[in-house]
């Protein structure tokens, strides 16, 4: 039986052992699996069976033969790749030979990897890029790449601009990483959100958790238009996109809204909001993360199949609607999330890990919440997924639309900090009222702010 070991052990024997090896296979897959699992290669690898492969009529066994032959580096034969480039038709291969040709990192190659940039498939494009960055300081190849950020396509763009456009922004007096200013700490601030943020500083808030008002729905959230309403919540997610750290996250729920007709001769209409929203949020430097569907049991949610029920007439049907999003979202960074992360010491990190029996898809299946005094309230277990995945303890949870409070509630049982902020009295008065019973927010001093007062506690 041939295994990983056998291989390995053919490989150093040396004297065309794996060649012979590959000769005597009848089956594509075996063939493969020779490919696949040689490893680093010697320095006196016979490697003249690879070249012969390239001629071979399944894709994958070329693919797997140019992967090989990248592992020699300087030794390998450029011209038979070329060669094989210049009439493949499968565009795996096509990209592993500017790959292979790149990890070379031979200055004679650079004038083949220049007329890679002119592929079509920015793939391709990409994989010469990345061979041609090894020659750093090198004028030609910055006169060829430096171009590529007006390149159709963004993958392109991103990759140039970081290289030789993107400047670190060190500004002054700015808080470390994992640290807020104390003023922002477990605050609750009773006024117009867009008022309240002209006051926060840039890079102050390391999550932010909200469900925006819908659309014309209740009392609390009447706007002139739907337009007027999405131009809205741009302006406050722009704003909370300042405030935020550098690559931390905004997870916005939401869901499409209906608003009921005016008579019978009139339809109704149905808002899709997250997907209207969508474009605002990446226009204003948002980087779209993932989506999260909130799924609720079926009896907890408005009957709206019932008159389908009855006459069962296609075009009719209308499903009752079980579901709202979590859009997730993180603030645009040349930074990877490994930088985040080192923000924090040891004990921070390992303290705040996510514990066994954390959900594993992006279907999350919660029951709603209802309260007498806010008609949309977050449930508790929401919220303690969202903060727990993706902050840290220690960091500043902010709601723009605090409501009835549950995210500062969650945040300060989960050892975050919060700051929201909330317009209709009624409501904050409802978070006020929390504190004479025995509720999170007791446990640690909160405070419930107007706007001057909390114009007056900035230093």
């Amino acid at each position: 039986m041939m295994t990983k070991e056998y291989i390995t052990e053919l490989k150093h024997r040396g004297n065309g052992n794996i060649a012979n090896l590959v000769a005597a296979q009848r089956d594509v897959g075996s063939i493969n699996f020779i490919l696949e699992n040689l490893g680093q290669l010697p320095n006196d690898f016979h490697a003249d069976f690879l070249y012969n492969l390239l001629n071979h009529q399944h894709s994958q066994v070329r693919l797997n033969a140019v992967k090989n032959i990248g592992k020699l580096n300087r030794k390998s034969d450029t011209n038979s790749l070329v060669i094989l480039y210049q009439k493949e038709t499968d565009t795996s291969v096509k990209r592993e030979i500017v790959s292979s040709i790149g990890r070379q990192r031979k200055p004679t190659n650079k004038s083949l990897l220049f007329d890679f940039l002119e592929d079509e498939d920015p793939k391709i494009v990409c994989q010469a890029i990345r061979g041609l960055l090894v020659f750093e300081n090198d004028k030609d190849v910055e006169e060829h790449l430096k171009p590529l950020v007006n390149h159709p396509n963004e993958m392109v763009r991103t990759v140039i601009y970081k290289e030789y456009f993107a400047k670190e922004q060190t500004k002054k007096d700015t808080l470390p990483h994992a640290e807020t200013y104390d003023f922002l700490k477990n605050v609750v601030v009773n006024a117009d959100v867009l008022e309240v943020l002209k006051s926060v500083p840039d890079d102050s808030v390391h999550l932010t958790f909200t469900s925006p008002p819908y659309y014309n729905a209740r009392d609390y959230s009447i706007y002139p238009s739907y337009q007027a309403y999405l131009e809205f919540l741009e302006k406050v997610f722009k704003e909370t996109h300042r405030i935020t750290k550098e690559g931390r996250f905004l997870i916005v729920n939401t869901s499409p809204i209906i608003i009921p007709r005016v008579s019978r001769s009139h339809s109704s209409k149905r808002y899709p909001i997250p997907f209207d929203l969508h474009p605002y949020l990446v226009k204003n430097g948002w980087e779209f993360i993932d989506d999260i569907v909130w799924l609720k049991p079926e009896y907890s949610v408005k009957n709206r199949v019932g008159g389908f029920h009855q006459h069962r007439k296609p075009l009719g049907y209308k499903p009752n609607s079980i579901t709202e999003y979590l859009m997730v979202y993180r603030k645009s960074t040349e930074k990877l999330l490994d930088w985040n992360i080192r923000s924090y010491d040891y004990k921070t990190v390992e303290e705040s890990k996510v514990a066994d029996g954390y959900e594993t898809t992006n279907v999350w299946k919660i029951d709603p919440c209802f309260d007498k005094v806010h008609s949309a309230i977050f449930p508790v277990e929401l919220c303690k997924r969202v903060i727990q995945y993706y902050s840290y303890k220690g960091d500043l949870v902010f709601d723009p639309f605090g409501g009835s409070g549950t995210v500062g509630r969650t945040a300060k049982s989960l050892d975050r900090l919060f700051f929201l902020t909330e317009q209709e009295p009624k409501y904050f008065e409802y978070m006020q009222s929390k504190t004479k019973s025995k509720n999170i927010f007791n446990e640690r001093k909160t405070q419930f702010l107007t706007l001057e007062l909390f114009k007056n506690s900035i230093k």
